[in-house]
């Protein structure tokens, strides 16, 4: 029997009810709870994240002590482990190999400084007191700290270990002598300096540093060394002694 226009609107109009009851129910309790649950989901996960960074931040200062203790060779990761108090596979979450920790442990305490040490490609002083700066930044921050360690480490094991010596020069190296080399020749250009082919030899002009980085360990209890007055020096050979003012 057919249906009456009345049923059919009625039930038409019971549809019409209930997708406006979902319609509704979007932008209210349950919409409510989705958001929460979103956000709770969202602070779990941000909550894994800094737990994960702060484990990382532990294995490498472990492993900077491990290193620093024993050297590249010697170091386990079992050790580095030990002292950052996470099992040794939380390392392999993190790192791939005792190399490449090392390198991070060179790229949180040594790169970060380079950008530093570099002096401006246009000093406003001369450039003499620019490389002043630059090579009192370098004995501040690196000779007389326990980054200098870590360069004595690379400067001891790097022959045996050349990958990390590769990775060493392509990271600080190259970048601090193309700084240097940029400052020498545009000292060249300005008169201050006289030798033209110092350009090629921008290692000339830190050598007091790395000197100070190495009697640090050797001979600094035998005869304790002031790394700027022989900066100074230096830079005295290379410009000329300063006039009196």
């Amino acid at each position: 029997m057919p249906r009456s226009s009345k049923e059919r609107t009625g039930r038409s109009g019971s549809a019409g009810d209930h997708k406006e009851s979902l319609s509704r129910g979007k932008s209210g309790p349950v919409s409510a709870l989705g958001s929460a649950s979103a956000k709770s989901h969202l602070k779990r996960v941000s909550n894994r994240a800094e737990r994960a960074a702060e484990r990382r931040e532990a294995i490498v200062a472990a492993a900077f002590d491990e290193f620093i203790a024993r050297g590249f060779a010697a170091t386990r990761l079992d050790d580095v482990a030990t002292r950052a108090g996470v099992a040794k596979g939380t390392i392999y979450l993190h790192f791939k190999d005792k190399e490449a920790l090392f390198e991070e442990l060179v790229r949180t305490a040594i790169v970060p400084l380079i950008a530093r040490l570099a002096p401006p490609e246009q000093p406003a002083g001369s450039v003499r007191e620019a490389l002043e700066r630059f090579a009192f930044t370098f004995i501040q921050e690196i000779a007389t700290t326990r980054r200098g360690d870590l360069v004595r480490l690379i400067v001891a094991e790097g022959p045996r270990f050349p990958a990390i010596a590769d990775f060493y020069y392509r990271e600080v190296v190259s970048r601090g002598l193309a700084a240097l080399r940029g400052l020498v020749e545009l000292a060249i250009a300005r008169g201050e300096i006289r030798v033209p082919a110092l350009a090629n030899y921008p290692q000339i002009v830190v050598a007091p540093a790395m000197i100070a980085v190495i009697w640090k360990s050797l001979f600094e209890r035998h005869a304790p060394l002031d790394a700027m007055a022989m900066l100074r020096v230096h830079l005295d050979l290379i410009f000329g002694e300063r006039s009196a003012s």
